[in-house]
């Protein structure tokens, strides 16, 4: 599912115990587990760089509190509707 990013993901290699349910969890497939090892011992998730949609699912399945959090893309304004005597053409 790549497209342009409208999230970000970032993660705490101190609070992630590698189970890898973030990764699979995830719909755009941009987390992974690190080949290297954490001071714990476990390949922690890490975040790809691209194609995550901000969805928080990786939030949500993540056992350990804290370890994983969601950034989400500010979406653009719509323009504002003209107040006052300004109407649509008449057909």
């Amino acid at each position: 599912m790549p497209g342009k990013a409208r999230g970000k993901v970032t993660i705490s290699v101190e609070e992630c115990k590698g189970c890898g349910l973030c990764v699979e969890s995830c719909p755009p497939k941009c987390l992974q587990l690190a080949p290297e090892l954490s001071a714990y011992g476990v390949h922690p998730a890490r975040y790809s760089g691209h194609d995550c949609t901000g969805c928080g699912i990786c939030f949500y399945c993540c056992p350990e509190p804290g370890a994983i959090k969601v950034y989400r893309q500010i979406a653009p304004l719509k323009p504002a509707v003209p107040q006052g005597g300004e109407h649509a053409p008449a057909l």
